[in-house]
């Protein structure tokens, strides 16, 4: 009896593991509700999903007045300190999963890069990386682009002097989703 019930549980197990559908197994772009988005899927199967009207996503970092990289590394102060930007990224993120996503994302976590102006300080890029095998790869387009107007209509940043040299600003993190941050 014990070895039916193991191995009905087994087939369920396979069941649902086999009906998640993996979006991003190959590069290929993906046209929705009046926006579109590019999956790139390199050899190492290592996904960056990002709008596809980014224009920074592989652009190099460098000085406006003379185009070369700054030295690595970087130690560059290119915003002035804040206590709630991070947590506030941290926030959107989560909130754009559903219960059900962030229970099979568990344990796994999603690279996230916002790209910033550095005159004003606003988010104006933002793209997401993930293995083409893991969890990630199911989650649909529309929490991406969530999570995407979510930092842009949310996060800013006061940029220095120093920052302002600079062709744009960069902040990247990994998150697990349900994840929250604690008190600094």
């Amino acid at each position: 009896m014990k070895m039916i019930i193991t191995l009905i549980s087994t087939l369920f197990c396979v069941a649902y593991l086999s009906a998640q559908t993996h979006y991003y197994d190959v590069s290929r772009t993906f046209y929705e509700n009046g926006y579109t988005y590019q999956c790139d899927v390199q050899r190492s199967k290592r996904v960056r999903l990002y709008n596809k009207d980014n224009e920074l996503t592989y652009t190099k970092w460098v000085f406006k007045d003379t185009g070369k990289e700054p030295p690595f590394p970087y130690d560059i102060d290119d915003t002035k300190d804040d206590t709630w930007t991070k947590r506030k990224c941290y926030s959107i993120v989560n909130n754009a999963f559903s219960a059900e996503e962030k229970q099979r994302t568990r344990g796994e976590e999603l690279d996230i890069c916002i790209y910033i102006d550095s005159n004003t300080g606003k988010v104006i890029e933002v793209d997401f990386t993930f293995l083409a095998t893991n969890s990630f790869a199911t989650i649909p387009i529309s929490v991406y682009r969530k999570i995407e107007i979510g930092l842009k209509e949310n996060i800013w940043f006061t940029t220095t002097a120093e920052g302002k040299k600079m062709n744009y600003l960069v902040r990247t993190w990994r998150q697990k989703i349900g994840a929250t941050l604690l008190p600094d």
